[in-house]
């Protein structure tokens, strides 16, 4: 593929049809909805303005990171929060042309505070089908489990959860890796799938790589979130490739969470030199500067050597990539293929 000036680059990455993966609902609560549902539910935000929450907003790893996370999510109560803080996720994706979008959600970050279950799952189900019906995006949910907690409260809210099992499509597992290896969740995984549920877990970001063999063996997951630290081992690198295991890489977030110091050492060329099938995302993008389409933009700037095949390439594994039906997919890859046409027309 010719290779274009920056400019045009920049508008294929905004144009080009894709899907998002990896992608926390609550990571996409934006400060000003913070204060806007605070108000409306009688709270008292633990910050005095949106320009001091925003301020607020400098890790020094995964963990301090959590603390504001979960302190932000609090504000969240109701059904109608639930929805409005996915709504505003998809009117966000539909602005950066994501037409697929598999969302994960923390319930346990919320029935702990005595949110229902039920506030939870239909105020973001309900979200989720207005925006296939009126932004044209195909959303599916994920319940994801936080691994600081135990197995036994996990396989206690996946029961509770049941009751809305037609409302998502998959199991993950989130929140601190370092000494919460996936196999302490075994359980719970070996129950999503006698469910018939997709499974998928964060492993080999602060985690090493061992915690990516494990999140495959004793959980048998289907995806990685993250995953950037497999080459520090050749042999699951080789593995990863030989059984298509997708990576749902978030740039973005590494640098601010200091996995990498900058966005110029990222290790995403390496990963698609190697053949792995690695789809970029946004993670938690009101805490780590950006979108779908800011992550593109600023990790195509910083690495020279990404252009036109690595777009069209990260493109097309984010839908090979996800749980959506074969027709769908094979839609999404004519867009794909007519808008890089129409490029290089």
């Amino acid at each position: 593929m010719a290779e274009l000036s920056r400019e045009r680059l920049h508008a294929l990455l905004r144009a080009m049809p894709k899907a998002e993966l990896h992608i926390h609902i609550e990571g996409s609560l934006e400060p000003e909805l913070i204060f806007r549902l605070a108000q409306r539910n009688g709270l008292v935000p633990a910050y005095p303005s949106v320009q001091a929450l925003r301020a607020a907003y400098a890790f020094g790893d995964l963990q301090s990171f959590l603390d504001i996370y979960y302190a932000g999510a609090s504000v969240l109560r109701h059904e109608q929060d639930f929805f409005d803080l996915a709504w505003a996720y998809f009117e966000r994706a539909a602005a950066d042309h994501v037409v697929h979008a598999e969302v994960f959600f923390d319930p346990q970050t919320h029935t702990e505070r005595g949110v229902p279950m039920r506030a939870i799952i239909v105020g973001l189900a309900h979200a989720a089908r207005r925006a296939h019906a009126e932004l044209g995006i195909s959303a599916r949910l994920i319940l994801c489990f936080l691994r600081h907690l135990s197995e036994e409260a996990a396989l206690a809210t996946l029961e509770q959860a049941l009751p809305y099992r037609e409302h998502f499509i998959g199991l993950g597992l989130d929140s601190s890796e370092r000494g919460h290896p996936p196999e302490k969740f075994a359980r719970v995984f070996a129950r999503g799938r006698e469910l018939g549920l997709h499974l998928v877990a964060h492993a080999g970001e602060e985690g090493p790589p061992a915690y990516i063999r494990s999140a495959l063996d004793s959980l048998l997951v289907e995806r990685i979130d993250h995953g950037v630290r497999c080459l520090e081992d050749p042999a699951l690198v080789q593995r990863l490739v030989a059984e298509r295991v997708p990576l749902t890489v978030c740039p973005l977030s590494n640098v601010k969470l200091r996995v990498f110091g900058s966005l110029a050492e990222h290790n995403l060329p390496a990963l698609l030199d190697a053949g792995l099938c690695v789809t970029l995302n946004s993670d938690d993008p009101a805490y780590f500067g950006g979108y779908l389409n800011d992550n593109f933009i600023a990790t195509f700037d910083a690495l020279p050597q990404l252009g036109r095949a690595q777009a069209y390439q990260l493109a097309r594994n984010s839908f090979e990539a996800s749980f959506a039906p074969a027709a769908d997919k094979a839609r999404w890859v004519r867009e794909l293929d007519d808008c890089f046409a129409t490029t290089a027309a």
